[in-house]
C-alpha cells in the first residue's frame, strides 16, 4: 500500500462499480444455483461488460449500461453453458442492488462532514446508479451522481471526466478521483485529476498514459489523504 497526502482537494469523485459497489455480489448471491460456476460467471460477465463499453464507444454505437450489462451476461451464460431465464432475470435484478464495500458509507460520511464535495462518476445508467445508491443508503452523502448517459460515450473518453468538472464547478486539479479500475485511474490522471487507485484486487500496474498519485487497497485512509 502506498500512502501520501493530496493537497488542495475540493472534491472527491468516485467510480461506482468495483470501487464503491462489489461487482461480484450478484453472482455470489446466486452461488446456490450456480455452484462452482459463480466466480467464473462473475469474472466473464464483468470482463465482457467493460469490453463492450469500449468497443461500442469505438464503433460509435452507444447503448446504455443496463443493455450492455444484459448483453455481457448473455454472453457469459452461454459461454458457461448456463441456460436459465429465471436465473438471468434474478442476476440482472441483483445488479441493481450490489453490495457496497463495508468501508464506503463511513468514508463518504467523514468526507461530507469535513466539508468535501462528493460525487459518483460512472458508466452506469441513471436507473442503475440510483438503485445502487438507494440500496446502500448513500444518497445523503453525495452531492452528485453523474452518468455517462448524459453524453452517450463511455470511459475512458476525456469528455466523461469533464462532466465532473462542469457539474461540481471544481477544477480538475482540485478533484481527487478514486477508482478500483486501473485503466480508469490512468485515464483520469491523464485528463488532469489527482487520482487514488483503489487496487482492491492486487492488479498489476497498467502501461497506459497517466499515472495515479496514490495506491490503496481500500478507501478507509482516503479522508486523511485529502486532509479531512
Amino acid at each position: 500500500m502506498t500512502m501520501d497526502r493530496l493537497e488542495n482537494i475540493d472534491a472527491c469523485v468516485f467510480d461506482a462499480y468495483g470501487t464503491l459497489f462489489d461487482v461480484n455480489a450478484a453472482a455470489q448471491h446466486c452461488a446456490a444455483e450456480l455452484g462452482d460456476k459463480w466466480q467464473p460467471l462473475a469474472e466473464l460477465w464483468r470482463g465482457r461488460q467493460l469490453q463492450y463499453t469500449w468497443l461500442r464507444s469505438l464503433m460509435e454505437e452507444y447503448a446504455d449500461f443496463w443493455q450492455v450489462t444484459g448483453e455481457a451476461l448473455d454472453f457469459a451464460m452461454e459461454a458457461l453453458d448456463i441456460h436459465d431465464d429465471a436465473l438471468r432475470e434474478r442476476l440482472m435484478e441483483l445488479y441493481l442492488k450490489l453490495d457496497a464495500y463495508e468501508e464506503v458509507g463511513g468514508v463518504l460520511r467523514r468526507l461530507r462532514n469535513g466539508g468535501m464535495k462528493t460525487a459518483i462518476l460512472s458508466n452506469g445508467s441513471p436507473r442503475m446508479l440510483g438503485a445502487a445508491v438507494d440500496n446502500a443508503g448513500l444518497g445523503e452523502v453525495l452531492d452528485a451522481v453523474i452518468s455517462v448517459d448524459q453524453i452517450k460515450v463511455y470511459k475512458t473518453a476525456p469528455a466523461v471526466y469533464q462532466l465532473a468538472v462542469d457539474q461540481l464547478g471544481v477544477a480538475a486539479s482540485a478533484i481527487s478521483f478514486q477508482s478500483s479500475n486501473a485503466w480508469d485511474a490512468h485515464a483520469a490522471s491523464n485528463f488532469g485529476f489527482r487520482v487514488v487507485w483503489v487496487n482492491r484486487f492486487a492488479q498489476a500496474r497498467e502501461r497506459l498514459p497517466g499515472n495515479p498519485d496514490i495506491m490503496l487497497d481500500n478507501l478507509e485512509p482516503l479522508p486523511a489523504i485529502v486532509g479531512m
